[in-house]
């Protein structure tokens, strides 16, 4: 289970508890049992007369029953993961992180070692999420679960039914365990619908207990499928919009962007084959297919592919950017030398490279104003403008060489 389940476990209150967490799985199994008594003995074996209809009722009856438990157990067993030890801060910088003096450093130090991970998820402050439980830095879509006592992988919600964390490696899991439920649920309650109105009409053959079992059978499955049409409908949006039952009431907050539900939002196609997997023959199989190894995931962002997130911050726009913006092909600019950032003239003058000559088609006129000087451009000369807007147009003019640069003036940046 959990990364310190085992130290838990050792305590007499914590073996207490684990026992105690097996009772509604324990109810589970019991009710399952019970249900295939009553079915299999009391309503097909004792009270169906025509032979063909009960191999048909119990060939269906046991193909959904299979199912069913095989994906219940699965969600149990399915263990939550492990973050990997790389994640894990040294207890020195630990003790650097909780003897920090204020937000400010505590936030430099986390934002320090998570240099190389990939995580794109910030706190309210901004700063990367960390675990003061298990001392690690919180991968994507993680939370500490204190049932668990670990950070657990795409966590959805700790399901006491099951007695595990639905997270990233069993999630499919959850959801056809809560599909075939219903189918199993709907099938018990279909088929034994025309003996529950032949009990009510006194016409219903075998032993009074016998009819009492079938009466709770169809009462009983009739009400696990209203509880389950509903769980398992709200878990297949979550599967088409990508977003956890946690995600759902809190938005992940991103590095660029903030606070947003559709974050992970690929397509409801892309959204279904990142659980289920892409290949469609197991789909609808207890076997794991889902994408990715529950660290990293791609946004919506990705998919459109204007800029992307990185561990810092650090963001890369799309190389279609100067089809957006067509006016950044009109400039340009020539590099400046960052060893000796200044302009030099033919007659040996020197300006500071916060204003750079750039040079602009002839066919796009700019308007003179004091606060961006032009010289003539008839003959092929450069604009002045001031790039970081930290010098005054009186410097400017200077750049201009006075009145005016010389025609076909040699100049160049240094």
């Amino acid at each position: 289970m959990g990364n310190d389940d085992n130290r838990r476990r050792k305590t007499p209150c914590g073996c207490c508890m684990s026992v105690f967490k097996w009772i509604p799985v324990l109810f589970i199994f019991a009710v399952i049992g019970w249900s295939y008594y009553a079915y299999v003995v009391e309503l097909c074996v004792l009270n169906t007369e025509n032979r063909v209809s009960m191999i048909f009722m119990l060939f269906f009856y046991h193909i959904a029953l299979i199912l069913f438990l095989w994906s219940y157990w699965k969600t149990i067993s399915t263990s939550v993961g492990r973050v990997p030890d790389h994640w894990r801060i040294p207890d020195e910088e630990v003790n650097h992180l909780f003897r920090a003096d204020n937000p400010e450093t505590q936030k430099r130090i986390l934002n320090n070692f998570a240099r190389n991970l990939p995580v794109t998820n910030r706190t309210m402050n901004g700063s990367v999420r960390f675990c003061d439980k298990c001392k690690i830095i919180k991968p994507d879509r993680s939370h500490h679960c204190s049932v668990c006592s670990c950070c657990v992988l795409k966590m959805d919600h700790h399901c006491p039914w099951v007695n595990n964390c639905v997270n990233f490696f069993n999630y499919k899991f959850f959801v056809l365990f809560l599909g075939y439920a219903l189918i199993y649920c709907l099938y018990v309650a279909f088929t034994t619908l025309h003996d529950f109105i032949q009990f009510w009409q006194g016409q219903l053959n075998g032993s009074g207990m016998g009819r009492f079992h079938i009466l709770f059978l169809f009462f009983i499955s009739i009400m696990f499928a209203i509880s389950l049409v509903s769980l398992f409908g709200y878990h297949i949006y979550l599967v088409l919009v990508n977003r956890t039952t946690l995600e759902s009431f809190r938005a992940p907050i991103f590095r660029i962007g903030g606070p947003d539900k559709n974050g992970y939002n690929l397509g409801r196609y892309a959204n279904f084959c990142e659980v289920f997997g892409d290949d469609w023959q197991y789909w609808f199989l207890p076997i794991f297919t889902s994408h990715g190894d529950g660290l990293s995931y791609p946004t919506a962002t990705d998919q459109t592919g204007n800029q992307r997130y990185d561990a810092m911050g650090n963001t890369s726009t799309n190389s279609n950017r100067l089809e957006v913006q067509p006016t950044d092909k009109l400039i340009d600019a020539i590099p400046l030398n960052n060893h000796q950032p200044h302009l030099e003239l033919d007659n040996g003058q020197q300006i500071p490279s916060s204003q750079v000559i750039v040079n602009i088609e002839q066919t796009l006129p700019l308007p003179l104003s004091a606060e961006a000087p032009a010289k003539d451009t008839s003959n092929g000369g450069g604009v002045v403008i001031d790039i970081i807007g930290d010098q005054s147009a009186k410097d400017a003019n200077v750049l201009n060489g006075g009145p005016h640069l010389a025609n076909g003036a040699a100049d160049k940046i240094v």
